[in-house]
């Protein structure tokens, strides 16, 4: 049996402002116009003899996104595993690996990463059976990709060459500077860390006695309190918190003497920064690459996107311009590995486009800030069919909700009725009221606020479907 572990709990920070803290990039259709990031990884794996469901591993804040984009592609057998807070990808794989012995002691992990661009699909195919022999038979595998230019944005492995499909790990290195990445390129025993692994789980854990035991046991620990919630599988925030953060790579791959290299021919991109993004698209004559409403003039080698209005640029070269409705981008493209560094001021000056675009999805729909000002507001809510917001109460605001698409239930006080298109209600402050869709098309509305105090945590929560009430 072959186990996917899906690792979705980053957050992109190197692609703000189109990838937020509660919308990052793994779940947004970057480099397709359909699938977002962890939906394509998912059905990258289609075809794969002996697949099972997979392990999704994503932090708290993301699991309605992630179990409603499983959804969306017809997948309701994933086990998704949440993390109380962030430890990196070791902490997250040993919980998966715990999982896995639950499932099948024999089981085979395939980690991946959520937001990884694999163009040809029969190569990588052809990568995981060879990965698979070699994780049967107790190895512990990771994916190298062949480089093709002096990469400086990646790690790299030294492996020792010979005439099978795969060769012995020798060394793990660090992102080099271009004259060593050259020097690797030209020598030909170096490889691009891809990041993705195959293991059996009990060979996983033995590797982690030895090398990072404390690890291992605290995720055991936290593992033996996990229990079920809705479609999520929660561990023990005390014992979780106690576990170090650090990656699989250095945690087991770099000590153990039992590491292989399955080289990985297709093209593979960890679509890292905006400059990779470039890297991909399709350019015209002049090397730019676009999206959405984009006008040019004189413009070469550059990525323009336009998420929400016209993006106009003359006479500029090697830039990444990427506009939302609440922030605009413009960088040299060669700096962009840099952009972290205006992420963390972000996070100093605790600005709100750090973490939420002006759409913000919740387990029920969504809701977009249209005007926001002293004393009042003006929200879009969409409600998804048969689903419904909590019956809560607001102790600082009043709402003003106007059907205009599909009908609602309203809950207000003691009444319940139906509002239809083209029809209004009043909730005063202080009033328990629910919004409910019990239709066949999304219910949209439009909301006015108004109130001393219009922050999103004046709600207290009677009752949810989505275990949210306290």
């Amino acid at each position: 049996m072959l186990i996917p572990v899906i690792l979705a709990g980053g957050v992109g920070s190197r692609l703000w402002p189109l990838s937020r803290e509660f919308y990052p990039k793994q779940f947004i259709a970057l480099v397709d116009d359909e699938l977002s990031m962890l939906q394509s990884t998912l059905t990258r794996l289609q075809g794969i003899e002996g697949l099972a469901a997979p392990i999704v591993v994503c932090n708290e804040a993301h699991r309605f996104l992630v179990a409603e984009q499983l959804r969306q592609i017809n997948i309701d057998d994933a086990c998704i595993i949440l993390e109380p807070e962030a430890r990196n990808t070791a902490p997250a794989v040993t919980l998966a690996a715990y999982k896995t012995l639950e499932i099948d002691k024999n089981a085979v992990l395939l980690v991946l990463a959520a937001d990884h661009l694999i163009k040809s699909e029969s190569q990588f195919h052809a990568a995981v059976e060879v990965g698979s022999r070699c994780a049967e038979n107790g190895q512990l595998v990771t994916f190298g990709v062949t480089p093709d230019q002096p990469e400086t944005g990646y790690g790299y492995i030294r492996c020792q060459q010979g005439d099978g499909d795969y060769y012995t790990v020798e060394e793990f290195v660090e992102k080099p500077d271009k004259a060593t990445a050259q020097a690797y390129l030209d020598s030909g025993d170096y490889y691009w860390n891809s990041g993705m692994f195959m293991f059996q789980a009990s060979t996983l854990l033995k590797e982690l006695q030895q090398w990072a035991p404390d690890i291992q046991q605290a995720c055991e620990h936290a593992f033996q309190a996990i229990h079920q919630d809705l479609d999520f599988h929660r561990i023990s925030q005390e014992s979780f918190a106690l576990c170090r953060s650090e990656s699989i790579d250095y945690a087991v791959m770099e000590q153990t003497k039992n590491a292989v290299l399955v080289p990985l021919q297709s093209d593979w991109n960890d679509v890292g920064a905006w400059s990779a993004i470039w890297d991909i698209s399709d350019k015209d004559e002049q090397g730019n690459a676009t999206q959405g409403d984009v006008m040019l003039e004189a413009v070469n080698n550059s990525y323009v996107r336009a998420e929400s209005r016209l993006v106009a640029a003359l006479g500029v070269e090697d830039l990444v311009i990427v506009e939302t409705a609440d922030a605009v981008l413009v960088a040299d493209k060669n700096r962009v590995q840099d952009i972290k560094k205006l992420v963390e001021k972000l996070k100093l000056q605790k600005r709100p486009e750090l973490q939420n675009h002006t759409e913000v999805y919740r387990p029920w729909g969504s809701y977009e800030s249209i005007i926001v000002a002293p004393r009042f507001q003006v929200k879009r809510i969409v409600v998804n069919p048969g689903s419904s917001l909590s019956l809560q109460l607001h102790h600082h605001r009043a709402e003003h909700w106007v059907v205009v698409k599909g009908c609602g239930r309203v809950t207000r006080g003691d009444e319940v009725f139906q509002l239809n298109e083209d029809e209004s209600t009043y909730i005063p402050i202080g009033m328990k009221h629910r919004l409910e869709n019990p239709g066949v098309i999304p219910l949209e509305i439009i909301e006015v606020q108004s109130g001393s105090y219009l922050g999103e945590d004046d709600i207290v929560r009677f009752d949810d479907c989505y275990g949210r009430v306290e």
